[in-house]
């Protein structure tokens, strides 16, 4: 076998394995997670393409907002509502969706090349994104309503911590613990992206009133984008709704 090939195999498998709880759609039976893999990424930091794409998407959504109310967009209302029916106050804890688009005014954070292409998009088409590096994941990534006794690893006060989702909190986690918080708040530190990595997972959160339409082009933009960051990228994708 190839090691394309066996790249590939690897990849298939994590998304096959790849689950949303039933106690999620319970909460919201509209949601959809659109799983991407990339493998054989050319490790790089913010360069020319990432950073064009950010200025676009911060002038649409300045263009967007207007005078407006970030509040009111039927996309950020619609996962506001998400964050309350498991009961989290998105005021104090805002998705990453609406995050973003507060920092649009004063510009959106340059991180490195990976997390600007998703957050780019996430702005762009108005759907929380988020990016994990593939090769830190212990099993399949699963999307659950938390005991409250998983691990998850962050920093608080300059410091290594580790906390626990509150019972009940939607999360994302893998064998090892929780990889984002609260549906799409907060990344944990062990799988975020960084400048060096290789292989990615991207998870789009898509929420009414976002279309299967409006959510596959939002996946497709994300795979011409990362699929140009090596000459021997492998691109894998999975669907998951109730």
């Amino acid at each position: 076998m190839r090691a394309h090939d066996g790249r590939r195999t690897m990849s298939m498998q994590l998304l096959v394995d790849a689950d949303v709880d039933a106690d999620v759609f319970a909460l919201r039976p509209d949601y959809r997670a659109l799983l991407i893999t990339v493998e054989g990424i050319t490790p790089g930091p913010s360069d020319g393409a990432s950073e064009a794409m950010l200025v676009s998407a911060e002038t649409s959504a300045r263009a967007l907002i207007g005078d407006g109310a970030i509040d009111d967009i039927p996309q950020v209302a619609s996962w506001r509502e998400a964050y309350r029916a498991f009961g989290a106050k998105p005021q104090r804890t805002r998705h990453s969706l609406e995050a973003l688009l507060r920092r649009v005014a004063a510009g959106l954070p340059r991180v490195n090349r990976l997390t600007d292409i998703y957050n780019a998009i996430s702005v762009t088409h108005l759907i929380p994104i988020g990016g994990e590096d593939l090769s830190r994941y212990a099993g399949a990534p699963r999307l659950i309503r938390a005991t409250g006794s998983e691990p998850f690893d962050t920093m608080a006060s300059g410091e290594d911590v580790i906390e626990h989702p509150e019972p009940g909190e939607v999360v994302w986690c893998d064998d090892a613990g929780v990889t984002c918080r609260r549906w799409n708040w907060r990344q944990a530190r062990r799988t975020a992206l960084r400048e060096d990595t290789t292989s990615a997972l991207f998870i789009l959160d898509a929420l009414d009133p976002m279309s299967d339409e409006e959510l596959g082009r939002a996946g497709q933009e994300l795979i011409e984008a990362v699929g140009r960051l090596g000459d021997d990228v492998v691109i894998e994708q999975r669907l998951i709704r109730a």
